[in-house]
């Protein structure tokens, strides 16, 4: 949960959530969980018959108010359903545009376990229950599984980023896969998983939800080293790509002044992929192409 933003902003967030909110029958009420500079609101509320849910409010300048985020979480909702209990389901939408400024509502079902940091980057030892990491690792197997053309992390960035980031050149063939796309804790549950927020979810080189739980799990190295434990396939060249994709943006979001705590182990991550990259290369049987597809080359 970020801080909230300036006054004006937080006002008229507030305003276009109440609305929402009379306009889905629903008593919000509780504490307020803002995102990143004020672009989203949420908050716990009632519906009709007494049911517990949660008004999520998105906004955006009216003419950018389409595409990956903004269709995120109904996109997920078509594709996962509730995940096997992994994912809120959704179940209603609201949009409206007023000054030129788009918002849309997501009314989804409460979540009663609560998110494991209030911050994306860890601020002390994780305590899940035993069996919370193996569900974890099988329901991102789920993820990767699932067919769509949606993109989480470009290609294109990637060409431009990995070698200003990195001094290395992104390799020729990734294995991509569908990745939940901003997997950090504080859209995770416990001591029940479930996985919140899926506005960015689409295609992402091999390893890159792994990677980014890693990557924001830096402040504390016990966990950093569980997330390991969880995901050997970490630090492996089948990851290599996934790694620094996240590993790029963050740099470009210190870059920026944001995320201060992680630059130390940041670059020592960096360090560590440039030195391994001339080892990156595909499989011998098989090659994994910019959209994902699979070609095999003889037996």
């Amino acid at each position: 949960m970020y801080s909230p933003p300036d006054s004006s902003t937080a006002e008229r967030m507030r305003a276009a959530h109440r609305d929402a909110a009379g306009a889905l029958g629903v008593d919000a009420e509780g504490e307020e969980f803002w995102g990143w500079a004020g672009r989203t609101l949420g908050r716990p509320g009632t519906a009709a018959g007494g049911r517990r849910v949660w008004l999520r409010l998105v906004t955006a300048p009216a003419e950018k108010a389409e595409g990956k985020l903004w269709e995120g979480a109904e996109a997920a909702q078509r594709v996962f359903a509730d995940l096997g209990g992994r994912r809120p389901q959704l179940l209603a939408l609201h949009e409206r545009v007023a000054d030129g400024v788009a918002y849309r509502a997501e009314l989804s079902e409460y979540v009663d376990d609560a998110v494991i940091s209030a911050d994306p980057i860890l601020q002390g030892p994780v305590h899940v229950p035993a069996g919370w990491w193996s569900d974890l690792r099988d329901v991102l197997l789920t993820i990767t599984g699932a067919d769509t053309d949606r993109v989480a992390v470009r290609r294109a960035y990637l060409e431009r980023a990995v070698p200003q980031y990195l001094d290395t050149e992104l390799p020729e063939h990734i294995r991509w896969t569908t990745a939940h796309g901003d997997l950090h804790w504080a859209n995770l549950t416990a001591p029940g998983l479930r996985l919140l927020d899926w506005e960015g979810w689409g295609r992402a080189p091999y390893g890159y939800d792994a990677a980014t739980l890693y990557a924001y799990s830096l402040t504390d190295p016990g966990t950093a080293a569980r997330v390991r434990d969880a995901f050997p396939e970490l630090g492996t060249p089948d990851t290599w790509a996934g790694e620094a994709a996240i590993v790029v943006e963050l740099l470009q979001t210190t870059a920026r002044g944001d995320n201060q705590a992680l630059i130390g182990p940041l670059e020592t991550w960096a360090r560590r992929l440039r030195a391994t990259a001339q080892h990156v290369s595909p499989s011998p049987r098989a090659h994994w192409t910019a959209c994902g597809v699979r070609r095999h080359f003889g037996r």
